[in-house]
């Protein structure tokens, strides 16, 4: 059985980006681009309610086209469990009261036991100082907490 993947909401809007001058951005954007090609055949992908609600706001263009893509994934289940980690996360680490939405999509791939998160939010998920507190309150929680990582880091073999 493939490795699963639960696919956050930056990775969709970096995917469905337009061109940009800003080199970060554009480096992000070939990646996504890049991993979406040649990599997520080797993955499971799920996402859920969370990712769907902040994909369709913005431009209704890209919204649409970004619901699109998403349309066959399986929607993982945003229950009480899910929002109770989510709120530990909130409580015990030092993710900022503003990252709630952030929180439910750690605690969503946490509690249905994803193997990776992929984001390019880099400040609230994929960040190494934050990750060691999320993952003692996974495990106090009786979870493993999935590898947060960006495309760049699902891109080998």
């Amino acid at each position: 059985m493939s490795e699963t993947v639960y696919i956050e909401t930056s990775i969709l809007g970096y995917f469905t980006a337009r061109p940009s001058r800003d080199l970060v951005v554009a480096a992000n954007v070939e990646i996504t681009r890049e991993w979406w090609d040649t990599r997520r055949g080797n993955f499971q992908l799920y996402t859920s309610q969370a990712v769907v609600k902040e994909t369709s706001q913005g431009d209704a263009q890209i919204a649409t086209q970004r619901l699109e893509i998403i349309r066959n994934f399986e929607l993982l289940e945003l229950n009480r469990s899910v929002l109770e980690l989510a709120e530990q996360f909130l409580e015990r680490s030092s993710l900022p009261a503003k990252a709630d939405v952030d929180a439910v999509h750690i605690a969503a791939a946490t509690i249905h036991g994803m193997d990776y998160l992929l984001t390019w939010n880099c400040k609230h998920i994929a960040n190494a100082q934050i990750q060691r507190k999320l993952a003692e309150i996974s495990f106090d929680s009786g979870y493993e907490l999935p590898i947060l990582c960006t495309p760049y880091e699902l891109l080998g073999d």
